[in-house]
């Protein structure tokens, strides 16, 4: 139950910031999805220094870890939202800034998740 709870503070901070962050830009039809492409990528690099973490200290809270990958990173990235503005792109004729959303999304977060990996193995 602890977990759970856990799992939906975290969630609904992650929730709430992305929210935020999605004000700041609008999305269109005929525009790059910037606002889920920066929330996708900084959950990607968050996700990355978790989990390069725990494998170079072999320990990590359970309750921190619940809190941070499942709840903050599981409310705060948005997979679904990626889908429907990919959509919405090509929809809207926007083939160019179709392919870019996906390809740039997909190889920037893993990108993101290796440096990530990466920065904490160098600093723990």
């Amino acid at each position: 139950m602890k977990q759970l709870i856990l799992v939906f503070i975290g969630g609904g901070f992650g929730s709430a910031l992305r929210f935020l962050i999605s004000k700041q830009f609008t999305f269109d039809s005929f525009h790059f999805p910037w606002a889920t492409f920066i929330v996708n990528l900084i959950g990607s690099f968050i996700i990355g220094t978790v989990f390069g973490y725990i494998l170079v200290k072999h320990k990590f809270s359970d309750d921190l870890f619940v809190f941070l990958v499942a709840g903050f990173c599981g409310g705060f990235t948005t997979f679904s939202a990626f889908a429907n503005e990919s959509i919405s792109l090509l929809k809207a004729g926007q083939t160019n800034l179709f392919f870019s959303y996906i390809i740039s999304s997909i190889t920037v977060g893993l990108f993101c998740v290796w440096l990530g990996y990466m920065l904490s193995n160098r600093l723990f």
